[in-house]
């Protein structure tokens, strides 16, 4: 069963599944983060919601330039867990299945795309308490405890990623 965190389901309630992908991305201890200015304002893993047909790697990819302006590579699948929320935005109650991977800020292509979003490079111990659910501290603080590599290498990375989950 995939870990829950926030509120639970409300009874009667009905949920849709939307699955996203959400990145951990780290450069020297500061952590590459999107703030999202509305429906309220947050910080954010930067990521979002995988499309019918799209991939969930795909998705990291497109999510996170147009939230942040840059690419990413090397992307590692660290776990997943679920959000039950309302998501004004879409006037939605949605089932949030969010599968969370460590990848490696490339490049800064330009600014986000995303309206009301901004990326924010953030000290490591500062991100983990401005993030602004759950699940995302409990990511984040699971790759600030594993062991600084000794390499950039994905093997590291996918030899780690079971712990991490």
């Amino acid at each position: 069963m995939i870990r829950r965190f926030g509120d639970s389901v409300k009874t009667g309630q009905r949920y849709k599944l939307r699955p996203g992908a959400y990145g951990v991305l780290m450069r020297n201890r500061r952590i590459l983060l999107t703030h999202q200015e509305a429906p309220v304002p947050e910080f954010q893993l930067p990521g979002g919601g995988v499309d019918p047909g799209e991939s969930a790697i795909a998705a990291l990819h497109r999510e996170v330039f147009e939230e942040t302006g840059w690419s990413i590579a090397t992307p590692v699948r660290l776990g997943a867990f679920r959000r039950f929320v309302y998501m004004p935005e879409y006037d939605l109650w949605a089932e949030k299945l969010c599968m969370i991977y460590a990848a490696r800020p490339a490049s800064r292509r330009g600014p986000p795309s995303e309206p009301d979003h901004r990326a924010v490079w953030m000290a490591s111990n500062k991100a983990v308490n401005a993030l602004g659910n759950d699940g995302d501290r409990h990511f984040l603080q699971r790759v600030l405890r594993t062991p600084k590599p000794q390499t950039k290498s994905r093997r590291y990375f996918e030899t780690r990623a079971t712990n991490w989950g």
